[in-house]
């Protein structure tokens, strides 16, 4: 029997769209905390807060972009999304001041939070429902191939060009994203007079799918653990002695989730969600551990392969699952309530973990992280895997 086809021009250009501008939000990340000290003399928690007030802002619009992304419409919303968010990357040639900067990231993270919902709330609409895991895998690398060459770029730049270069490349991987999205075309979901009476609605659970916050909260938790990389890998590879290669880190992070991407997405679908997320989650745990014991380079990359397989196909499988379990006409309300749950975690972890290091070292501190990455498998279980195996075997029974 053929399966239906998951790689057409509509999923290969929001998968695209949806890597540059994640690519912009990474490579931004790593490089303007520099840039506020450099230009405007900022404080170390005022260029903090030049990177986290962007996902402040993103964090802030998920919800309603969620809701009311079908009464919008997706097409409206990305088009409207990816305007703005070209408009205020272009900006930042203009910033003269610490003050216009922070509003601007305010509002380049407003943009990208609606964006990113209408991306994948356009992904899940364009994936084929046998092929649900394995699309949502695919999709969800191209978030994870981002994460490592928006950092990587970024550090080239700073280290070999100037911040214009920075922001002209920004500015163009914007165009990028935008052009191909005018060729796509929009499923329209025809809406029901009481589903739109639902949308409407303005309780504070209209703005959350109640079906896909057990995993959403798993998810908060592990992003929790993984902020602690993707903050403190620079000051904790220049106390280890190891900076040349941790610039290496996520690319091999990035190529074995690439590696690994076809068979995890593959098993979800034919195996169930279960079959994936325990030895993700395990691989993930695991690598937290060689971390905090990375003396020597090829330990340090040891650690970015196993985090890469564990994290990134935990990412891919719980968005899945979060789609999955809800109604159609929801489901950019499952996605934005699952993201919101992944900034929630990635947000407050640094500043938390920041507490922690000047009593527990960095290598306690990933020993920490390393445990909260084994004990999200007993979190699971208890909020999905368990309901998950159950389902499972009454359908065997009934078969």
């Amino acid at each position: 029997m053929n399966k239906p086809k998951l790689w057409t021009k509509d999923f290969l250009i929001i998968s695209s769209t949806n890597f540059f501008i994640f690519m912009i939000f990474y490579l931004l990340m790593v490089t303007l905390s520099v840039y506020t000290i450099d230009q405007f003399g900022a404080t170390a928690s005022q260029s903090g807060l030049a990177s986290s007030i962007f996902v402040i802002g993103a964090l802030a619009v998920r919800p309603f972009a969620g809701k009311y992304i079908e009464l919008i419409g997706k097409r409206n919303m990305l088009y409207g999304a990816l305007v703005l968010f070209l408009v205020t990357t272009l900006i930042y040639f203009k910033t003269d001041s610490l003050a216009f900067l922070l509003t601007n990231r305010l509002i380049h993270g407003i943009a990208f939070g609606f964006a990113s919902t209408a991306t994948g709330t356009i992904a899940a609409d364009v994936i084929p429902n046998e092929r649900r895991g394995e699309g949502t895998g695919y999709f969800a690398m191209s978030m994870n191939l981002a994460m490592a060459t928006g950092p990587f770029l970024g550090l080239f730049l700073s280290q070999h060009g100037t911040y214009n270069m920075i922001f002209v490349s920004c500015v163009i991987f914007a165009v990028i994203a935008f052009i191909p999205t005018l060729f796509m075309k929009f499923r329209k979901v025809e809406l029901t007079q009481m589903e739109r009476d639902t949308l409407k609605g303005i309780k504070i659970g209209d703005f959350f799918e109640v079906k896909a916050l057990p995993i959403a909260i798993v998810m908060c938790i592990v992003g929790f653990s993984y902020s602690s990389v993707l903050t403190f890998m620079t000051a904790y590879s220049k106390e280890m002695g190891l900076v040349n290669v941790a610039s290496f880190f996520f690319v091999v992070f990035a190529i074995f989730l690439l590696a690994s991407r076809p068979f995890t997405g593959r098993w979800f679908d034919l195996k169930g969600e279960n079959f994936v997320i325990y030895p993700s989650l395990l691989l993930f745990g695991i690598g937290m551990l060689v971390l905090s014991q990375a003396n020597h380079g090829f330990i340090l990359l040891a650690a970015g392969a196993l985090i890469g397989v564990g994290y990134g196909t935990f990412q891919s499988s719980a968005q899945a699952i979060a789609i999955k379990n809800a109604p159609r006409h929801k489901m950019g309300l499952a996605t934005s309530t699952f993201f919101v749950f992944v900034d929630l975690g990635i947000g407050i972890g640094p500043f938390t973990l920041g507490f922690l290091i000047p009593v527990i070292g960095y290598n306690g501190l990933y020993v920490s992280m390393a445990l909260v990455g084994f004990a999200c498998m007993f979190v699971y279980y208890l909020l999905h895997g368990k309901k998950s195996a159950e389902d499972k075997q009454k359908v065997h029974a009934y078969k």
